[in-house]
């Protein structure tokens, strides 16, 4: 799988004109697979004028890789047909299940951490890479809940999953993050426990606080994920990185301003990790010395 250290963000609908318009400081950006996969969904053409401009990943929302009933045939030759079109750097999509024979969550459902729930994970990863021609990238989820009894810890399963099926990871550092205040567990047992030699990207994106961290992609990045990220950067290489936002959708310099603090912190030396919850945070003293 190639390798690409970039830095880009996700592609909504709200910046089509911008990027079509002129030239945007970006390396790459990302789209919602599904979006230019189905009948009345995004215009595949504006897609196509963007990726002449930038190099497109693909990232999708409901392949359910850890269905237990296996993979839809169809879904898999519609991704296969927008991937061949647009030759993307990367199909992505995420370590969940959102379906089961006729129901579906639409939302993205935590896996069981048991070596059965490996090996249909792992199934699934093989026939969708068979039905892509490709690698895949699978993103770690942000949870709420666990399941017991676990058999391994989530960075045993990840790291497990990329050896049986050369699949290989797209980090999101802010479910990182959501994940180890929500259960309690120190975030820096998680990155001692990754992979990194398989992570090709890298996502940042903002979450609600509360009781309970909720990942909404509605705000910037919080001072304590820049930490970590920084942190994450001297250890995974260079990688790929990218800044999502899905809710309360900025103007565009503003996410631009937000993807210069990832190229610059990407660059210093780690900070000690302090992890707190706190006000969302962009500025890049605070964020290196929360």
């Amino acid at each position: 799988m190639k390798t690409f250290s970039g830095f880009g963000l996700g592609l909504r609908k709200e910046h089509y004109a911008d990027f079509l318009d002129g030239q945007v400081a970006v390396d790459f950006v990302e789209v919602i697979s599904e979006n230019f996969m189905v009948a009345g969904g995004q215009p595949r053409h504006i897609l196509r004028q963007i990726r002449a401009r930038h190099p497109v990943a693909l990232h999708g929302v409901s392949m359910s890789i850890g269905s237990a009933d296996g993979l839809r045939t169809d879904y898999l030759r519609r991704l296969r047909a927008l991937a061949d079109e647009i030759e993307p750097l990367f199909v992505s999509d995420h370590l969940s299940w959102s379906r089961y024979g006729g129901f579906n969550a639409h939302d993205l459902l935590p896996m069981p951490y048991t070596r059965e729930a490996l090996d249909t994970v792992c199934h699934n990863i093989d026939r969708a890479q068979e039905a892509l021609g490709r690698a895949m990238l699978f993103e770690n989820p942000s949870s709420y809940l666990h399941f017991e009894p676990a058999e391994m810890s989530e960075w045993e399963f990840l790291s497990a999953m990329c050896q049986r099926t050369g699949c290989r990871l797209l980090l999101d550092v802010n479910n990182m993050y959501v994940s180890s205040i929500n259960h309690g567990y120190a975030v820096e047992e998680y990155v001692r426990g990754l992979p990194f030699q398989h992570v090709r990207q890298i996502h940042l994106a903002g979450h609600t606080p509360g009781e309970v961290l909720i990942d909404t992609h509605d705000r910037d990045v919080c001072a304590s994920v820049w930490a970590l990220y920084a942190h994450i950067m001297t250890l995974a290489g260079p990688v790929a990185t990218m800044i999502e936002r899905d809710a309360d959708i900025p103007p565009l310099p503003e996410l631009l301003r937000e993807l210069d603090i990832a190229r610059r912190l990407s660059s210093a030396s780690a900070p000690t990790i302090r992890i707190h919850e706190e006000p969302p945070c962009t500025n890049l003293t605070a964020a290196v010395s929360c």
